[in-house]
C-alpha cells in the first residue's frame, strides 16, 4: 500500500481521532486539523501533525493544502447535534456546509485523489426502515440538510472536476473518547455523565425512539481503509450496527455498565425522528464491514473509560439563534 499524505479534519474529536490512529497504524503521514470546539488535544495521536484551526478559515485551508500536497482528505469536522441544529441554523450551515465547501475547493485545486466525507443517516429523515442508500433523502433537521447538501456538492464536483469521493452515513456511534460533557448530542455519553453526577438519565418523551448503536472500534478501521479500495469510489455507505434498541432499553444497558440502579426521568419530547436505523449490506459487501461489539460489551468498555475520565461539566450552547420551542432541558 502506498504511503500517503492524509488530512483528517476533526481529528481531535471522537471519530476523527480513532480514524487518524488507524491511518497511522497503516503507515500513512497524517495531519490533523481541529479547532478543539468539541475535541481535545490529548486525543490526537502523537505521530500526527496537529494544526489548531477551523475549516471555516479558507486561507488556512489553502495554506495547508499548498504545504502538504495531501493525497486524501478524511472530513469529519462537524457539529453533529441534529435536534439542536433547528435552533442554531447559521452556526450549523457555516460549520457543516461552508466549511466543507472550503475543503472541497482546496481538494480540487490541489489535486486530492479522494475526498472521504462523514455524512449521517440524518439525511434520510423519517424514511422507510431499514434505511437504504438508494432511498431519496428527506432530512428533517438543519444538520441533515447540511450533510445532504455536501453529498450533492461532492457528486457535482466529481462530474465537473473529477474529484473522487466516498460518503459514509454512520449513526449513533459511541465509545472511548466521546465528549460526555456535550449535553446536546451522544446519548450514551450524556447518560454516563449524568450517572457519574448521581443524576437520573434524562429521556426526551416516552423513550420508545429506536436507534442502532455502533461502537467506534467496529467502524474506524473500515472507514480508514476505504480510500484505498477503488470499488468504494463514488459510493455512499451506511455504516454501523444492524440491531435497533429503544432508548428505554439503552438506559438499562448503560445503568448495568456503570454498575448502578436503573434511574430515569422523562422530560418533554423534542422534535426528532422516532425510528432511525439502516441497512448495511453494501458496506458489508464492498468494505468488509463486520459488527463484532455487542451493545452490552461496548457500553461496558466505554463505562470503564468514562469512570477513569470522571465527570465532565456540561455547558449550555452559547449562541442559540432561535429560542422559540427550544426544549426546556436545553434552556
Amino acid at each position: 500500500m502506498e504511503k500517503a499524505r492524509i488530512l483528517v479534519t476533526g481529528g481531535a474529536g471522537f471519530m476523527g481521532s480513532h480514524i487518524a490512529d488507524e491511518l497511522i497504524k497503516m503507515g500513512h503521514i497524517v495531519t490533523v486539523l481541529d479547532d478543539l470546539s468539541g475535541g481535545f488535544a490529548n486525543n490526537v495521536n502523537p505521530k500526527a501533525e496537529f494544526i489548531k484551526g477551523s475549516i471555516g478559515d479558507y486561507k488556512l485551508i489553502n495554506e495547508l493544502f499548498e504545504k502538504n500536497k495531501f493525497n486524501y482528505v478524511y472530513h469529519l469536522a462537524a457539529y453533529a447535534a441534529e435536534g439542536l441544529s433547528h435552533f442554531i441554523k447559521r452556526f450549523n450551515y457555516e460549520n457543516n456546509l461552508i466549511g466543507s465547501v472550503n475543503l472541497i475547493n482546496a481538494s480540487v485545486n490541489y489535486g486530492v485523489k479522494c475526498f472521504l466525507f462523514t455524512s449521517s443517516i440524518a439525511v434520510y429523515g423519517s424514511n422507510q426502515l431499514p434505511m437504504k442508500e438508494d432511498m431519496t433523502p428527506i432530512p428533517e433537521d438543519s444538520y441533515g440538510i447540511a450533510k445532504y447538501a455536501v453529498e450533492q456538492e461532492l457528486k457535482i464536483t466529481k462530474e465537473l472536476f473529477g474529484l473522487d469521493y466516498i460518503i459514509f452515513r454512520p449513526h449513533n456511534v459511541y465509545g472511548e473518547r466521546q465528549n460526555v460533557g456535550d449535553k446536546y448530542r451522544n446519548v450514551i455519553g450524556i447518560f454516563m455523565n449524568q450517572i457519574m453526577q448521581n443524576k437520573p438519565m434524562t429521556i426526551f418523551g416516552d423513550g420508545e425512539q429506536k436507534r442502532a448503536f455502533t461502537h467506534i472500534n467496529d467502524i474506524a478501521p473500515v472507514m480508514a481503509k476505504a480510500a484505498f479500495n477503488l470499488h468504494a469510489y463514488e459510493k455512499i455507505f451506511n455504516i454501523g450496527a444492524d440491531k435497533p434498541y429503544t432508548v428505554n432499553q439503552l438506559t438499562k444497558y448503560v445503568a448495568k455498565a456503570m454498575g448502578v440502579e436503573h434511574n430515569v426521568v422523562n422530560v418533554e419530547a423534542r422534535n426528532e425522528v422516532v425510528e432511525a436505523y439502516s441497512d448495511h449490506s453494501l458496506a458489508q459487501e464492498i468494505l468488509g464491514l463486520e459488527i463484532k461489539t455487542s451493545l452490552e460489551d461496548g457500553t461496558r468498555s466505554m463505562a470503564e473509560w468514562a469512570k477513569k475520565e470522571g465527570v465532565k461539566q456540561s455547558q449550555y450552547f452559547d449562541n442559540i439563534e432561535i429560542n422559540k420551542n427550544l426544549p426546556k432541558a436545553w434552556r
